[in-house]
């Protein structure tokens, strides 16, 4: 669209400006507050963050705020390349409102609305109908530089290793990472989005077929190489037919969706649950009335857009193939062969659309802790037992992992879930930007609350020696 080509120059130079006064304003109390804490092996962080994406982000800003300054933010990805929107999104807009509060955090000139207006005006506004992905990545972008953010680049973190209660040592590699090869921190979030509680599903059948026959849609895939070849993709969730259009706008000759159920759903469930009392306080529910929910939002796959399903639709390469499950696959001379209850399918190449699993023994970042960790299947024996639910950590309300013992909470003291495996316990929440406005300052209110209480004997003792004269008169 034109207001997207042609922004006004100059435009976000002045929003900036405006959203550092905003702040200044907001600016109560001022001063620092946090305890410094030293260690033989090099500087200690209040907080370390892994993730530079929208969660990652939103927490850093609402630490910020809070005067929690000592903070870092590390990411695998280059600059500007966190998150998925510029690698492998690739639904040509966000599926969610364009009006939604999510990472300002109250701050009306943080918003994307006003960032979106600042260019092309309110006009241009009010002609958007959905956000492109484009530039909601620029908008982190200038939300990152704006608010200047604490983020090192190109440093995954490999190993999370609890050094005493309430102290983390990170191990991390890759061109960003320090000479030491880790960072010691009182805090640890994991703001490592969708996936972050786990990993990508790849059912097993699709496991025996060398690798260069398929691809999860979570991974690089260059359909443009595919022009006028024939792609099956498996699964009916929304990144299904993203990467359907997406890959017959590429070229590729025809793209064939298939699913097990004989239709797709019709009710997002997710579009009920977007309202203040079910986002801000399905943590508030108990046990039963919580996995009851849960349950019910995963017997209801998310649907696609209807602009998605329509766009993929209008290809004349599209196809759809309902109530098909694959009953097998094998390498052919001319590519994979697909078999189903209604026939027999040949492609050159297969898209995975199958969802993720949740389970901390599959991070090998947790792989000190994952024992540690108490899962649902630990606190609560429900009537109907539903496996993806029971694997996700029981939360405590402000994102903590629970431990499964005494022992095992001194080693989790500290350590924060802020990705979409918060889903059981916390509702739409850690990565999903619909519930950012309520999610963020329950994870920041948690982390806060510790580093006080942690070094409450210290701050107490200061207290009490405080002796500053303020009363001047006779």
């Amino acid at each position: 669209m034109d207001q997207v080509s042609q922004p006004r120059a100059g435009a976000l130079t002045a929003l900036s400006a405006r959203v550092r006064h905003d702040l200044e304003c907001l600016d109560y109390p001022a001063r620092s507050w946090v305890r410094s804490h030293g260690s033989p092996e090099g500087h200690v962080y209040d907080v370390l963050i892994i993730g530079g994406g929208q969660s990652g982000l939103v927490a850093a800003f609402g630490l910020m705020r809070e005067k929690v300054g000592n903070i870092l933010i590390v990411d695998e990805n280059p600059a500007g390349r966190e998150g998925p929107w510029v690698t492998y999104a690739r639904m040509v807009t966000l599926r969610t409102p364009k009006h939604l509060i999510s990472v300002d955090l109250g701050v009306p000139s943080l918003t994307f609305r006003a960032w979106w207006e600042a260019q092309y005006g309110a006009e241009g506004w009010e002609a958007l109908g959905k956000i492109p992905r484009g530039e909601w990545m620029r908008y982190l972008v200038w939300y990152r530089e704006t608010l200047d953010i604490p983020v090192r680049n190109e440093v995954k973190a490999m190993l999370i290793e609890p050094v005493e209660r309430g102290l983390f040592r990170v191990r991390v590699e890759g061109a960003g990472a320090p000479e030491s090869g880790a960072f010691l921190a009182r805090k640890v979030v994991l703001a490592t989005g969708i996936q972050g509680g786990g990993e990508w599903h790849t059912p097993d059948f699709i496991k025996a077929l060398p690798k260069r026959c398929y691809a999860h849609t979570s991974e690089a895939v260059d359909y443009a190489a595919m022009r006028s070849k024939k792609i099956g993709i498996l699964g009916g969730g929304a990144s299904a037919f993203d990467n359907a259009q997406f890959a017959l706008n590429e070229g590729v000759g025809e793209a064939h969706i298939f699913i097990r159920k004989p239709a797709l759903p019709r009710i997002n469930p997710i579009r009920f649950m977007e309202n203040a009392g079910f986002l801000g306080h399905f943590s508030d529910l108990n046990d039963a009335q919580r996995y009851e929910g849960i349950d019910h939002f995963l017997s209801h796959n998310q649907p696609p857009t209807n602009d998605t399903f329509n766009r993929a639709a209008a290809y004349e390469g599209f196809a759809f193939h309902p109530g098909e499950p694959w009953l097998a696959v094998k390498e052919g001379a001319a590519g994979v062969e697909v078999t189903t209850p209604k026939g027999v399918y040949q492609f050159d190449f297969l898209v995975l659309s199958t969802g993720l699993l949740t389970d901390a023994r599959l991070r090998p970042e947790l792989a000190l802790l994952a024992g540690d960790i108490a899962c649902w299947r630990d606190k609560y024996q429900p009537p109907r037992s539903n496996k993806l639910i029971d694997d996700h950590p029981y939360l405590k309300p402000d994102f903590a992992f629970t431990a499964k013992t005494a022992q095992g909470e001194d080693k989790l003291h500290g350590l924060f879930n802020f990705n979409y495996a918060a889903l059981a316990s916390l509702g739409l929440s850690g990565a999903a930007l619909s519930g950012m406005k309520f999610a963020a300052p329950k994870l920041v209110y948690g982390i806060v609350s510790q580093l006080f209480v942690d070094d409450a004997p210290d701050i107490l003792a200061d207290y009490k020696a405080y002796a500053e004269e303020e009363f001047t008169g006779a």
